[in-house]
């Protein structure tokens, strides 16, 4: 888990997370494709802002509705009812799902609650970013951010790049 020690993510921080990791995909010839729920197509709004990013950018879903994630993604029904839509697990199979249904080499996801109020008995901040790499099990962090709705969306924005750019050793 990692916990929000900085305030305030701006703009400029997201469209340079996003030039680098258009630029490290570019790079190392890989395609990417968003699976978003709580940042509602931040993500793939900030990837798309990139000149270039159509070299590399294969689509994004929106699935903000918890049955979208199953019939749109292919998350586990049974886990989606068990654990709710804020899970690693869930994270980590909307990143797959996204990766394969846009046949991408990296699928990126985004879950979590971004306020005012609770979810699913889910404290406001906490978030999972999910990276899926063809050749890896998916990864997911788990992140407790602190701040407005707005704050929360821009960091896990901001954070969702980050991993992806780890993806490929940047």
């Amino acid at each position: 888990m990692e916990r929000d020690e900085e305030r305030g993510v701006n703009a400029e921080q997201i469209a340079a997370a996003a030039r680098s990791l258009v630029g490290g995909a570019t790079e190392v010839g890989r395609t990417i494709a968003v699976a978003e729920s709580l940042t509602g197509g931040l993500v793939a709004a900030a990837i798309t802002a990139v000149p270039g990013a159509s070299a590399v950018f294969r689509g994004s879903v929106t699935a903000y509705a918890t049955d979208a994630k199953a019939s749109v993604l292919g998350v586990d029904a049974a886990l989606l009812a068990r654990e709710g839509a804020v899970d690693a697990e869930v994270a980590r199979q909307m990143a797959t799902g996204v990766r394969r249904l846009f046949g991408a080499e990296v699928g990126l996801a985004t879950t979590g609650v971004a306020g005012p109020t609770e979810q699913d008995g889910k404290p406001v901040g906490l978030v999972y970013v999910a990276c899926s790499f063809a050749d890896f099990a998916p990864v997911a962090v788990e992140l407790r951010l602190d701040g407005d709705r707005e704050t929360i969306r821009a960091e896990t924005v901001l954070r969702t790049l980050a991993l992806g750019l780890s993806t490929f050793g940047h």
